[in-house]
């Protein structure tokens, strides 16, 4: 009888063993890294009255870059947070621009701009590395810039202004992001990116 009970229990102990390693997921699963990295600057509940009472929605203002001189400002709004910050990103995409900067990846003089009631000013400064805060930090490190001293001239506290002032000062030295973002269509039951569908089309003719 004790023998019976100890193979019974090195069967469950097996058995539990088993179960646990197979529910397992397999360690060698990465996910792929993002073009850009990301940056929400602002997530805001705005309110629409309709005839039947307030319809509530999101309103997120994200920014986007591959620190290597291509930043991106973008808008989105939807009734749920997750579709509002797609929406944000797909639109930061659409209005990347690329930025000139000099070799040591600094500005190569001093920007100001003015959106609404915020003031901004950007200045290159030499080995002192980044000094600024709030969106002009955000949006600076996403940018990749170095060496730069960024300041927020007026008392405006409206961060989606702010950011505006910076891209409108960025942008005199920028010019549109050269790169398509691929688009895909469906064709003869097939998935293609955009710039590949006049091909597509030239087979099926």
């Amino acid at each position: 009888m004790e023998k019976e009970k100890v193979k019974a229990k090195e069967n469950t102990s097996t058995g539990g063993s088993e179960r646990r390693g197979g529910g397992r997921r397999s360690s060698s699963f990465s996910r792929v890294k993002p073009e850009f990295d990301q940056k929400i600057l602002n997530i805001r509940r705005v309110t629409r009255v309709v005839a039947g009472g307030r319809r509530f929605s999101f309103s997120v203002a994200l920014v986007a870059g591959d620190r290597k001189g291509a930043v991106g400002l973008g808008l989105g709004k939807a009734g749920d947070t997750a579709l509002a910050i797609n929406k944000a990103v797909r639109n930061a995409k659409k209005n990347m621009i690329r930025l000139s900067l000099s070799k040591d990846m600094s500005i190569p003089h001093e920007l100001y701009a003015k959106f609404s009631s915020s003031e901004i000013m950007l200045m290159p400064n030499k080995g002192r590395g980044l000094v600024a805060g709030s969106v002009i930090r955000d949006i600076v490190k996403l940018a990749g810039i170095k060496d730069i001293t960024g300041k927020i001239v007026s008392d405006s506290k409206n961060k989606l202004n702010n950011a505006k002032a910076v891209m409108g000062a960025l942008s005199s030295i920028a010019s549109k992001y050269a790169k398509p973002i691929p688009e895909s269509a469906i064709i003869g039951g097939k998935e293609v990116v955009v710039p590949e569908v006049e091909e597509e089309v030239k087979k099926l003719k």
